[in-house]
């Protein structure tokens, strides 16, 4: 069975997806960006900002679900630029200290609301 995960305290989805869908233990978060999810605009001037406001927003949605970063097993993570990679890896690191799930980081050409980063989140409990 499907469950179906929207959180108040995380941006609202910006087209036809839900923020996180749970299937038996397993929930898969779409893609965040770093919107506020206050003012529905991008937070943040570069990376480590950005980085902040995007794990902000996966959290609330863990929370939501019922699930916490401990939980995370996978995430992909895109960059509109790699020469960002050290600073998002410092921001990264702290939010996952003890718990390093598995991960793929792809630079891309672009990103929606011209964000500097995107993290999908796979968590399993």
């Amino acid at each position: 069975m499907l469950k179906y995960i929207n959180s108040e305290n995380a941006p609202k989805a910006i087209g036809p997806y839900s923020q996180a869908v749970k299937a038996d233990h397993f929930l898969y978060l779409s893609g965040s960006i770093p919107i506020n999810p206050k003012t529905n605009e991008i937070l943040g001037d570069n990376i480590k900002e950005q980085t902040y406001q995007v794990l902000h927003n996966i959290d609330a949605i863990l929370k939501e679900a019922g699930y916490s970063k401990n939980d995370v097993v996978k995430t992909t993570c895109f960059l509109k630029d790699m020469a960002d990679f050290a600073s998002f890896n410092e921001v990264y690191g702290e939010y996952f200290n003890v718990y390093k799930p598995a991960r793929s980081c792809f630079a891309v050409k672009d990103l929606p609301k011209n964000a500097l980063v995107e993290i999908e989140v796979i968590a399993y409990k």
